[in-house]
């Protein structure tokens, strides 16, 4: 067992496989999760120890990440009377790993400075599979001091992990990368429906153009599967909301123009109005197939 102690705060769809790897990489992990059950079922399957508080995690530990869901979950496990601060020792490092807002990743940036703490920002890319096969995309937000000094914890469930500038450049960096997906995904989803209104076969559709200047990620994982009503992946409608609702409150801010962003962020506000919030993000097909 590696003498580096790491704290992992977080067992979510995402929280649990990476601290997976991280104790498969050989460091020493003590988890915390809101959920008693999830921390029970990890400390079973991967070893280590489980902890009553993220204080009580992050006491004793070198490292310590985290991966939840949003802004106020994220200042309630950081910030609060139990919170990592709390327990954090100076000279510790944090690396949070929830796609939140550059403001949230700032203050609390701040807030670990003051205590003598180390902070990263770095959310991640890939969603539950890649997880799953440690083939995370992280972007990082942080002095590169301690950017060396996290990298080694994030290669243990990513295949690339790069750093982008000062703390909050790796939220920055995701806002684009979920920009990036949303618009994807609804012009995949209005492709798609084109081809069926069309007679054509759309998995034949998808084999062709995935070979053209079409093709993306989406299309070759998400094209066939949102046709055949495959809407029970990793990612839901919810969380991609929540993320574009942080692009939009963020371009607001720094006079980015978003046109296509807000409309698709309306369009999932209308999956959520329909009670659909737990599908995959790849659910926008829906909307126009059942138009």
């Amino acid at each position: 067992m590696s003498s580096t102690k790491a704290a992992f705060i977080g067992l979510g769809n995402m929280g649990y496989p990476m601290a997976g790897h991280l104790a498969k990489a050989d460091f020493d992990v003590t988890v915390y999760n809101r959920t008693a059950k999830k921390v029970e079922g990890w400390v079973k399957e991967h070893g280590g120890t489980s902890a009553e508080t993220p204080a009580k995690a992050a006491e004793s530990a070198d490292i310590i990440l985290t991966c939840v869901g949003n802004d106020n979950d994220l200042r309630s496990i950081m910030l609060g009377d139990d919170g990592v601060l709390a327990g954090a020792g100076k000279g510790s490092l944090i690396i949070d790993h929830t796609t939140a807002s550059a403001i949230a990743a700032r203050e609390i940036a701040e807030a670990a400075a003051a205590k003598g703490v180390g902070f990263l920002d770095g959310p991640v890319s890939g969603g539950q599979e890649g997880a799953e096969k440690g083939q995370l995309t992280v972007m990082v937000g942080g002095s590169e001091e301690d950017f060396a000094r996290g990298e080694a914890a994030m290669q243990s469930f990513a295949k690339a992990v790069t750093h982008m500038g000062p703390v909050g450049s790796g939220q920055l960096t995701k806002m684009v990368n979920q920009i990036c997906c949303a618009c994807s995904i609804q012009a995949l989803a209005e492709g798609m429906n084109f081809a069926l209104k069309s007679g054509l076969d759309a998995h034949q559709v998808v084999d062709v153009i995935s070979k053209g200047a079409a093709q993306s990620w989406q299309m070759e994982n998400r094209g066939k599967t949102m046709v055949d009503g495959k809407l029970d992946f990793g990612f839901a409608c919810d969380w991609m909301r929540k993320d574009l609702d942080i692009c939009l409150d963020e371009a607001r801010a720094n006079g980015a123009q978003l046109p296509l962003t807000a409309l698709v962020e309306s369009f999932y506000a209308r999956i959520q109005a329909q009670g659909g919030g737990r599908l995959d993000n790849s659910a926008l097909f829906k909307l126009l197939a059942e138009a």
